[in-house]
C-alpha cells in the first residue's frame, strides 16, 4: 500500500464512503467507540455512517438505550454498544482512574468519599430511575457530600469508570444518569486477554490502516497490552509497512475502491481524525499550525485529505453552513462539497445554506 492510499482506505474502513449501516448501534458497535463529549456533532458522526438517518433516529436510540454514553478509553464521553460497556470499562478504566486519582486526592476525595457516592447513587437511582446532574447534585448535597469545584464531575466520572452509572434518555436538553444493571442486561464477560484482541480487532478493522503508536492513543492502553492486543487478534489483522512504518489494517486485504471527488463535512473530533496519533496522512503539517481547531474542529475532508474547516448555524426554518477552505473550491470539489451540505441538512430535517468565507490558508 502506498502513502496516498491511506485516506481511501481509512474513508472505506470507517464506512464513511461505504456507509450501509441501518441502525445507529450498527456504527458504534462497527467502531467500537465513538468520541461523544460534543453531543450534537457526534450525533452527525454516526449519522454519515448510515444508509439513511436522521438526528432524530439517533436522538431515539440514546433515549432508548441502544446506544449509550459514558467515559471509557481515554477520560472523555464516548457512545458504545450495550454489549461492550462492561468489558470496555473492566479493561480500559483502571488507567483512568490512575489517570484521575491525583486530582481527587488534591479536592479532598478519597475512597470514603467514592463509597458515600456510590451508595447515595444506587438509592437515588434505584428502581430505574434516570436522574439529571442537576437533581443528583442536590441529593448528595442533602447528604452533605461535597460538590464544590469539580468533586461531584469526579464521583460521577469515578462511578462510569466502576460500571455503576451510565447515561439516560435526556429530559429536554438535559442529560440524565442510569444505573447500569438497571439500563443493560447482563452481557458476555471476556477475559482480559480476550478484551485486548477484541479491541484491536474493533480498532484496526474500522480504521486501518494504522499504527501500533495509534491504537495506543485512541484506547488509553499501555504500548505492552496494546502490542498483546495486535498479537493476540492473530490472522484478523495484517501487517503492512507503509513509508516505513509498520502498519495494520483488516484481514483478507482487500483492493480499495478510490472515490472520486468524495467530500465530507466531519464534525468535531471526528474518529476519522482524533483515533490517530499521527494524522499527516489526511492533513498537511502547515495547517495543524493554525491551531488545534483543524485537527480537532469540524472539517472539510476531500478525497480523504483535509480540505479546510466548517460551521454551522441553526435557525428555525434553516441552517447555515460557513465553509472556510485552504484553496478554493471549484468545479466538481464544490459540488461534491454543497452536497455534502445537503446530506448535512437532511440529516437534521432542514434546508442548508451554503457560504464561503476568505481561504483560512
Amino acid at each position: 500500500m502506498r502513502p496516498s492510499d491511506i485516506p481511501h482506505a481509512r474513508l472505506h474502513h470507517q464506512r464513511l464512503t461505504s456507509p450501509r449501516f441501518k441502525e445507529p448501534v450498527d456504527v458504534v458497535r462497527w467502531l467500537g467507540a465513538v468520541q461523544a463529549q460534543e453531543y450534537a456533532p457526534a450525533k452527525w458522526a454516526i449519522g454519515q455512517r448510515m444508509g439513511r438517518a436522521t438526528d432524530a433516529d439517533v436522538e431515539r436510540a440514546f433515549a432508548e438505550g441502544s446506544i449509550l454514553r459514558t467515559h471509557v478509553l481515554r477520560p472523555t464521553w464516548h457512545f458504545v454498544a450495550p454489549e461492550d460497556i462492561r468489558w470496555m470499562l473492566e479493561l480500559t478504566g483502571p488507567r483512568i482512574k490512575t489517570a484521575i486519582a491525583s486530582y481527587a486526592r488534591s479536592n479532598a476525595l478519597d475512597e470514603g468519599a467514592f463509597k458515600r457516592s456510590r451508595r447515595l447513587l444506587k438509592s437515588a437511582l434505584d428502581g430505574g430511575r434516570q436522574l439529571t446532574r442537576a437533581a443528583l447534585r442536590e441529593a448528595f448535597q442533602r447528604d452533605r457530600l461535597p460538590t464544590t469545584g469539580i468533586r461531584f464531575v469526579l464521583m460521577l466520572m469515578r462511578a462510569e469508570l466502576d460500571g455503576l452509572i451510565c447515561s439516560g434518555a435526556r429530559v429536554g436538553k438535559a442529560f440524565t444518569y442510569a444505573w447500569l444493571d438497571d439500563r443493560v442486561p447482563a452481557a458476555r464477560t471476556l477475559t482480559r486477554e480476550q478484551a485486548l484482541a477484541e479491541l484491536a480487532r474493533r480498532y484496526f478493522t474500522s480504521r486501518g490502516p494504522a499504527t501500533l503508536q495509534d491504537f495506543v492513543w485512541w484506547s488509553g492502553l499501555t504500548t505492552a497490552d496494546a502490542r498483546s492486543g495486535i498479537e493476540m487478534a492473530g490472522s484478523d489483522l495484517s501487517r503492512d509497512v507503509i513509508d516505513g512504518s509498520v502498519c495494520w489494517i483488516p484481514a483478507p486485504r482487500r483492493a480499495v475502491r478510490r472515490t472520486a471527488e468524495a467530500a465530507h463535512l466531519l464534525p468535531v473530533y471526528d474518529e476519522y481524525m482524533v483515533a490517530y496519533k499521527d494524522r499527516s496522512a489526511v492533513v498537511d503539517s502547515r495547517y495543524c499550525k493554525r491551531g488545534t481547531n483543524v485537527l480537532f474542529g469540524s472539517t472539510i475532508v476531500v478525497n480523504g485529505r483535509v480540505a479546510g474547516t466548517w460551521k454551522s448555524t441553526r435557525s428555525e426554518h434553516e441552517t447555515l453552513v460557513t465553509l472556510s477552505a485552504f484553496a478554493p473550491l471549484t468545479g466538481r470539489v464544490r459540488r461534491a462539497v454543497d452536497d455534502a451540505a445537503r446530506r448535512y441538512g437532511t440529516f437534521l430535517g432542514q434546508s442548508v445554506r451554503v457560504a464561503i468565507t476568505s481561504s483560512s490558508r
